[in-house]
């Protein structure tokens, strides 16, 4: 059994009761990234039971430039499981092993940036048949909370997931595009939260994942509440082994919008006081938005390559933003 840090338990991998709030979300997320085939992609599901839907998503970045991306609001009634919307999530062995299938259609993006207009995006690009099948196994501790602190004592529509963690992983299987089937092996990062959230909730974060082989990963992140409420930190996984992250700095090269990143030089601090630098260079980019109330945030989805020293890597990059709903 992999090594868990915090209080999390193995049975956190599965679901948990469907607490009362309009906006309770259970969510499950993997990253993948095969850095022989240079494709990579993630899935998403988030069970809004009280909503009467779950949120699903399958993003796909192909070799050569194309973004395989589908995104439904499947309706759920319950909170019992993770399946809705052709996706399925299944725990062969709690913070060990889990797999997830997918059989369904997709939008081929050939210039994904273009979904800034969905609407106009899907109309205009063609739908590929899928049907992706992965096993994760833990290539690292699970590390996390069931309880944050920062999220006690605010209201339910303040809130941003009081139950969270992570995890490396090694990552083998099969994706069909039609009659095309592709071997997959690589390392991607899995996450697990549960509890009230609206993406409109924090002012904006970045968040990344980064994998460089069997040994050596990291997740980065810094998430800012509002302009008085910032944390920064993440975590080193070597040979199994974790490091926290104390601080960390990210410089930003952004697209001429300002708002699609593209470059990054990340400056990290440990607890033990090490000091490590790495460059990120975004190879697919997709914007994906969520609109509430008329708020809007943007989550930029960027495939990234990865250096640290000699060693190259692949994982995600993920910036969200708070932006005018006309932009």
């Amino acid at each position: 059994m992999a090594q868990i840090i915090g209080n999390i338990v193995p049975e956190d991998d599965f679901t948990h009761p469907l607490g009362e709030e309009t906006n309770f979300n259970e969510s499950m997320y993997f990253n993948f990234f095969d850095p022989d085939r240079s494709i990579g992609g993630f899935v998403r599901l988030g069970n809004r039971a009280n909503e009467g839907n779950a949120e699903m998503t399958v993003c796909l970045y192909l070799a050569d430039g194309r973004v395989l991306f589908n995104f439904k609001r499947a309706p759920i009634d319950h909170n019992d499981a993770f399946d809705a919307g052709g996706l399925r999530f299944e725990v062969v062995e709690p913070s060990e092993e889990l797999r997830t299938v997918y059989s369904g259609a997709a939008f081929e993006l050939k210039e994904a940036r273009k979904l800034s207009d969905p609407a106009a995006a899907f109309k205009n690009s063609p739908r590929r048949r899928l049907h992706l099948d992965l096993t994760h196994h833990a290539s690292g501790p699970m590390y996390g909370s069931s309880r944050s602190r920062s999220e006690e004592g605010r209201q339910s529509e303040e809130q941003f997931g009081k139950a969270h963690y992570e995890q490396h992983m090694r990552v083998s299987g099969q994706l069909q595009i039609e009659d095309e089937t592709l071997e997959i092996r690589g390392y991607g990062l899995r996450d697990h939260s549960w509890g009230p959230r609206y993406w409109q909730a924090i002012q904006s974060y970045e968040w990344l994942t980064m994998n460089f082989g069997p040994d050596f990963g990291a997740m980065v992140s810094i998430i800012r509440r509002d302009a008085d409420n910032e944390k920064r930190g993440g975590v080193l996984v070597r040979s199994g082994e974790l490091t926290m992250i104390t601080h960390a700095e990210i410089e930003t090269e952004y697209e001429e919008n300002g708002l699609y990143h593209r470059n990054l030089q990340v400056r990290l601090k440990t607890q033990a006081d090490e000091s490590v630098e790495i460059s990120g260079e975004v190879k697919g980019f997709i914007p994906l938005r969520n609109r509430r109330e008329g708020l809007v945030t943007h989550i930029g989805e960027g495939m990234t390559r990865w250096q640290c020293g000699d060693q190259v890597g692949y994982g995600l990059s993920e910036y969200l933003r708070q932006v005018p709903p006309a932009r």
